[in-house]
């Protein structure tokens, strides 16, 4: 086998607590990563699989962690651990580049989405800015993204999930790298879409030989397109081997459990039971153009007389394509934009103002990283609710609420309460965003992909 492009050894990632004390997210990895091939990263949220990612591209805070001296990530034969800041920005974006999880956090909403890509492309490469924005058009249509020439003067924000993504992944195969570090980057699409995006990412593997690290919770996925697997806990890798070796024939009791869950069937039932909430002929526009003096020109039909009625105790799944107008239903159910139509609640819900309408109905939105406030702690985030909605529970009650709330989504430690969203993975983030709605025991819960990181 030829020498790897890539080649870890004893990597160590602690982080140093405001307290103090040192957090060990990643311990003792050793690995590799040869061109032209697949390596995938599995694990439960918070194993360490998205920090050793932004450890090979030198993208975490040199102030908030402590390395060992015996570190050492070669690529083609030069040791990254040494670099200084300049030298990093050379390789990001173009030897090494990155498809981040969450879009939206990750893109500047300030900028167009074709000037993003096409500065991207500038700053690696010595060409016009006419060239570069010719080659951020033709970027966009390769990712699937329709009426190109209209989406590069596009912000951000006016994108669909699954279209922002399709623009990061535009973004990280601009110049052609060498790796390419995939973090979760079909979260958001549908799954049509995603696999346009897996078959797009292994055409440009082949086309470039390029290496691929491609971070997942999804087996399916991974069993499709990986070569190797590496599966990791509390940020030690347990094991890896083949694909066919890590599905066929696993060794670690933590491997086996993976499996296990991803194996499990669900069962299904039948869906008599009482109606809790009903919506009648929803319709939702976007003004996409309007007049100096403020009228509606142009617009976007989003939703167009849809009808829907959900019972107590059951789940309703609403699929389609990205931009199909799933999540503009679900802001509606949840009473969160204006829409025709209306929707009402059953009289046993015993909604009599806006106020009983909030607690009632609850919304877990699909990106954590936005939906959570960064300047509050998690205590008061999930606590936030509660006071409102149970006022009359004691501070101690209150706490005790928080905890067991936190327990049920699999956050037990205690010393979760005073850290902040960014101090978490994309999936724990996720998992205090569902802790938060479910605090106030809600009748109905909108969920916007929720399981997606």
């Amino acid at each position: 086998m030829s020498e790897p492009i890539l080649d870890v050894k004893s990597l160590n990632v602690r982080f140093i607590r405001e307290d103090g004390g040192l957090f060990s997210a990643v311990y003792n990895s050793n690995f590799e990563l040869f061109a032209g091939e697949v390596l995938a990263i599995v694990g439960e949220s918070g194993s360490g699989k998205s920090v050793t990612a932004l450890s090979l591209l030198g993208l975490i805070d040199a102030r908030k962690i402590l390395f060992k001296s015996t570190n050492s990530i070669l690529f083609n034969q030069n040791e990254l651990t040494s670099l200084e800041e300049p030298e990093w920005e050379k390789i990001r974006g173009d030897e090494i580049s990155m498809i981040f999880q969450e879009p939206m956090s990750s893109l500047n909403p300030l900028i167009k989405v074709g000037e993003q890509i096409a500065e991207i492309i500038r700053v690696h490469k010595n060409v016009s800015a006419k060239k570069a924005k010719a080659r951020a058009r033709y970027l966009l249509r390769l990712v699937g993204i329709e009426d190109a020439n209209e989406r590069m003067n596009a912000y951000p924000f006016e994108l669909s999930g699954g279209q922002r993504q399709r623009v990061m992944i535009a973004m990280a195969v601009a110049n052609n790298p060498k790796i390419l570090i995939a973090d979760e980057p079909t979260t958001a699409l549908d799954v049509t879409v995603q696999k346009q995006i897996l078959d797009l990412i292994l055409k440009l593997k082949d086309k470039l030989n390029m290496a691929v690290i491609f971070i997942s919770h999804d087996l399916n996925v991974v069993r499709k397109i990986a070569d190797r697997v590496i599966v990791m806990r509390q940020g030690v890798i347990v094991e890896q081997g083949s694909v066919g070796n890590i599905f066929n024939a696993p060794e670690h009791s933590y491997t086996k459990e993976l499996l296990a869950a991803f194996r499990k069937s669900s069962v299904l039932d039948d869906f008599m039971a009482p109606k809790i909430m009903e919506a009648r002929h929803i319709s939702v526009s976007f003004p996409i153009k309007k007049s100096l003096f403020g009228k509606t020109l142009k617009s976007v039909q989003a939703v167009k007389d849809v009808s829907l009625t959900l019972y107590k105790g059951k789940t309703l799944g609403l699929v389609g394509e990205s931009g199909s107008g799933k999540t503009t239903l679900g802001l509606c159910m949840a009473d969160l934009i204006d829409y025709q139509g209306e929707i009402l609640l059953a009289k046993s819900v015993h909604v009599q103002n806006e106020k009983d309408f909030r607690k009632n109905v609850q919304m877990v939105f699909q990106d954590p990283y936005n939906s959570l406030n960064p300047r509050l702690k998690i205590r008061d985030i999930i606590g936030e609710g509660i006071g409102v909605h149970f006022s009359h529970l004691s501070k101690e009650e209150k706490e005790q609420r928080i905890k067991k709330v936190l327990d049920s989504v699999g956050l037990k430690d205690d010393d979760v309460l005073d850290l902040y969203p960014h101090e978490f993975s994309g999936g724990q983030r996720q998992r205090i965003a569902i802790a938060r709605a479910l605090a106030v025991e809600p009748k109905v819960l909108v969920l916007d992909e929720p399981t997606s990181a």
